[in-house]
């Protein structure tokens, strides 16, 4: 997976399409996120009375969106942008060491 926790991102497809939101929870298994912010993936759930909320009624609870719905905000274009991957050469104790680093397409700016 592409995106990791804290990465800002836009929703590109359901009923949120258009919102921005920053990822909190990450389900691997799944391949979903679970953003936070101000309504995000937030769904109304009818509940039957129980001992626990006698009342019953419509609650809003949270639900995880798919990965393929949401999009990685670029910082330094300030737009939606694709995820690559490449390597990077440095210098430690006069070595070169490679390392993989997650980039932005559409700049090219490093993210990690």
């Amino acid at each position: 997976m592409k995106l990791k926790k804290g990465d800002k991102v836009l929703i590109i497809a359901g009923q949120d399409k258009g919102k921005q939101g920053t990822i909190s929870k990450i389900l691997m298994k799944s391949e979903r996120v679970i953003l936070e912010g101000e309504g995000l993936g937030k769904v109304k759930k009818h509940v039957k009375p129980s001992q626990a909320n006698p009342d019953g009624g419509i609650m809003d609870i949270e639900k995880p969106i798919h990965v393929s719905n949401v999009m990685l905000m670029d910082q330094k274009a300030k737009k939606p942008t694709r995820v690559g991957y490449k390597t990077i050469t440095k210098k430690v104790k006069k070595q070169d060491v490679e390392t993989k680093v997650r980039y932005a397409k559409k700049s090219g700016e490093v993210l990690d």
